[in-house]
């Protein structure tokens, strides 16, 4: 009897040093015991076989069982990982979820990161490492490393050693363990590159590949959704002559900034701009040429602000400048470097003359002159209205409010 049972035995062993779930591995290994004390009575050469076949078929059976958890899992991760990549139109908050689902899917990872990559050009995304850390932005990729050979190949591409890799010949630091690299594609065109790396040397496997590949799939179509909605915002929010912000934006940014101001307890300005003498040139030349002025008026304003700071169209020849975290000392800096830039800048016209415009404007400081976006609005205007009335040329400091 100990070789006819011999095999079921053998199979029982099997069964509980394999890695199927608890539940799955109780049921087969009761069905084992059930077969095995049912033929303790049984002999004969025939039901030896029988119990051959029994035990392979219910090996296969639990291989069968294996795979079918396997596609559950992953079937599972395809449905989180969409559901994750679909919840935000914003671009970061797609990039931190690819770096997150990233990990959770290979659970030895040591870190991901993922590059941007557009212009021919890879610029930092996003990136998480195993200790949690978020965002720790990475130099930019070298010409011949992976990153960059993996964009320009469009192909996936694993790096069981790095150390002995010639792709990391040049990296500059030693780095132990295995990579693969991942392009980002919405057809032939790459959108990104995604890198997970481990600390020990080897292969990744084909279920750790096939998710990997999952989820490369749906990034480059949440990021591709992310910017073609960033375009639709910016177009909304931007000025079609000049490609300044327009008034909608011009009313958001000033009620984050009273909200910053509120928080950080520092006061920032409000200039409103209006052109000395425009009137006269689109009456003289045309709309054409009015157009363009404003234009090369705009380009030399961004030139004079700080990068932090805010210009905005607000109509017409007007234009509002905050100036973030700013007294009156600071804006009154500003205004200077404004009025020298425009002196300087000489503006051609279609009868081969040239001329320089002036600037009037009115300055008004958060909370001292109004404690609302629109309150500053108006008190920036006023001040405006009597810059004109002055003389033109000329900013003036709006009243205290009361």
């Amino acid at each position: 009897m100990k070789s006819r049972t011999g095999v079921l035995k053998a199979a029982r062993q099997q069964l509980e040093r394999s890695d199927l779930p608890a539940d799955d591995q109780e049921i087969l290994i009761n069905l084992l015991n059930l077969m095995i004390s049912s033929l303790e009575d049984v002999e004969g050469e025939e039901n030896e076989s029988e119990v051959s076949r029994l035990a392979d078929a219910l090996a296969d059976h639990a291989h069968l069982m294996n795979q079918i958890n396997h596609q559950a899992a992953e079937l599972d991760a395809l449905r989180r990982i969409t559901l994750n990549l679909t919840s935000s139109l914003e671009l970061q908050a797609v990039l931190d979820t690819v770096v997150s689902e990233a990990m959770r899917l290979v659970k030895d990872a040591r870190d991901a990161i993922i590059f941007i990559y557009q212009d021919e050009k890879l610029t930092f995304g996003a990136s998480l490492q195993e200790d949690g850390t978020k965002n720790n932005s990475r130099s930019t990729p070298r010409p011949n490393g992976l990153t960059n050979t993996v964009a320009r190949n469009k192909k996936m591409t694993i790096v069981e050693e790095m150390q002995r890799d010639p792709l990391f010949a040049e990296s500059g630091n030693a780095q132990k363990g295995s990579i693969v690299s991942l392009p980002l594609l919405i057809g032939s065109r790459v959108v990104g590159v995604m890198n997970l790396a481990r600390n020990r040397a080897g292969e990744f496997s084909l279920s750790e590949i096939r998710l990997l590949n999952m989820l490369a799939d749906q990034a480059a179509i949440a990021i591709l959704n992310a910017r073609l909605h960033a375009a639709m915002i910016k177009q909304a929010l931007s000025d079609t002559l000049t490609g300044l912000p327009n008034r909608r934006a011009l009313d958001e940014r000033l009620e984050e900034e009273i909200t910053r101001s509120n928080r950080s307890g520092r006061s920032f300005s409000v200039i409103m701009m209006d052109l000395d003498c425009f009137k006269e040139i689109n009456d003289s030349y045309g709309h054409d040429v009015g157009d363009t002025v404003l234009q090369r008026i705009a380009a030399c304003l961004l030139q004079t602000v700080r990068s932090a700071d805010f210009l905005a169209r607000y109509g017409g020849d007007e234009m509002t400048l905050i100036l973030s975290e700013s007294n009156l000392a600071q804006a009154k800096v500003v205004v200077r470097k404004i009025e020298e830039n425009l002196e300087a800048l000489r503006i051609g016209l279609p009868d081969g003359r040239s001329t320089t415009l002036t600037i009037s404007g009115g300055i008004a400081l958060y909370p001292q002159h109004a404690d609302t976006a629109s309150g500053l609005i108006r008190a920036s205007d006023g001040a405006l209205y009597q810059a004109k009335k002055n003389g033109r040329g000329q900013f003036v400091i709006a009243r205290n409010s009361t």
